[in-house]
């Protein structure tokens, strides 16, 4: 039976979570009999589901306490400009996307002009690691959660927070990842004077800028102890020229790539990585990359890091319930320390195989019975069922 158009408010500030969205509404796309309508902020994933974006998405995609005080006229206006635009569009349902420092104060503006309208947060706050009172505050303007983590629900359940589904993560049915897997399964060891070190320090020139003198004589350390050895470091578009300035007088010049396929194949070729916190500790751990995570924080983040509830940064870590990826924070990000970690990894070590089979223990316990954006479609479907009976 068709039904009428379905109008879908969408709210996302990373590509991340452009991504997501983009998925979302594919899967929506399929699961709904009518025509689907969305309006809202997104990238080139929404945009390819026909999002006109009210603004450029990237102007949210900021990290550290410090940038978003130095930006924060700009997105109290954007918060205000976006709010507006969502009621006065009166969609029949609201997604927020991550980035909640935005689209959280978005919501609490939208619930205050519209208490009728259902919202839907996708990707789970990190209630668990910081500010826990979070959690029973969001069910005064947010309906579900749709979680990408394992033990988020209960987390939620527990802190009082709003109904919550474990969707599941993309990354853990990505086509490129899985291919990656399947290679490194049967991968033989590489002869020492062949190896390669995978550099991520980030998509961030904040991160970049922090972390890349560190791996930059983490690589001369490793050169001289390793001849033969060479480096790979994917880094985004807007990066490139940063990181070519920064690794210009390294003794051993990395390979400096932009593409997502060239990002991949780096993926295939490394013996073991040092990166960013983030969620590329995440994606490595899929494709079976053996990794030392490392994070430098802004100034002003530093007088918070007490105040953190979490025991690791790690998302590996977080989902096997102990320490499957070593981690490394401020002062401890030190060029010999990683420079030796990496050697232990990148060999048929103990740590190696240790930190493996702790990956096949994530993946196990990530997976899903069907994709994460058909579990999130039903989710929104069955929640429009229950607020508008007869219309959904």
């Amino acid at each position: 039976m068709t039904k009428g158009p379905l109008k879908i408010a969408i709210v996302a500030g990373e590509v991340s979570g452009d991504m997501l969205g983009g998925d979302l509404v594919a899967a929506l796309r399929s699961a709904y009999p009518g025509d689907i309508e969305i309006m809202g902020v997104g990238g080139p994933a929404l945009e390819g589901q026909r999002l006109k974006s009210l603004f450029d998405f990237s102007e949210l995609s900021i990290m550290g306490i410090s940038q978003v005080l130095k930006r924060l006229p700009l997105l109290l206006r954007r918060i205000r400009q976006t709010a507006d635009a969502i009621v006065a569009a009166q969609p029949d349902v609201f997604v927020i996307i991550d980035s909640p420092d935005f689209t959280h104060r978005v919501a609490k503006r939208v619930r205050k002009a519209r208490p009728d309208l259902p919202v839907v947060n996708y990707v789970c706050p990190s209630v668990w690691a910081w500010k826990e009172q979070r959690a029973p505050r969001m069910r005064g303007y947010v309906d579900r959660v749709l979680a990408l983590l394992p033990f988020e629900p209960d987390v939620m359940q527990r802190l009082g927070g709003p109904v919550t589904t474990y969707v599941g993560h993309r990354l853990v049915s990505d086509a490129d990842i899985g291919r990656i897997r399947a290679a490194r399964l049967v991968r033989p060891e590489t002869p020492p004077g062949e190896r390669r070190c995978l550099l991520l320090p980030g998509s961030r020139s904040t991160e970049i800028t922090r972390l890349l003198p560190i791996f930059g004589e983490t690589a001369r350390i490793l050169a001289e102890r390793n001849p033969g050895i060479g480096f790979l470091l994917p880094t985004v578009p807007r990066q490139e020229a940063l990181v070519r300035r920064l690794t210009a007088d390294w003794p051993v010049r990395p390979v400096v790539t932009v593409t997502p396929e060239e990002k991949w194949q780096a993926f295939v070729e490394a013996d073991a990585a040092i990166a960013a916190s983030g969620t590329v500790i995440l994606e490595l751990a899929l494709a079976r990359v053996p990794v030392l995570s490392t994070y430098r924080f802004d100034w002003l983040a530093n007088f918070f890091v007490g105040r953190l509830k979490i025991w690791t940064a790690a998302i590996p870590n977080m989902i096997a319930d102990y320490g499957v990826v070593p981690e490394f924070l401020n002062e401890q990000v030190r060029p010999g320390t990683l420079a030796r970690g990496f050697e232990r990894l990148a060999a048929d070590t103990t740590e190696r195989r240790a930190m493996l089979e702790g990956y096949d223990l994530v993946l196990e316990r990530m997976q899903t019975a069907r994709p994460p954006g058909e579990t999130g479609a039903a989710v929104i479907l069955d929640l429009l069922a229950e607020k508008k009976p007869g219309q959904f």
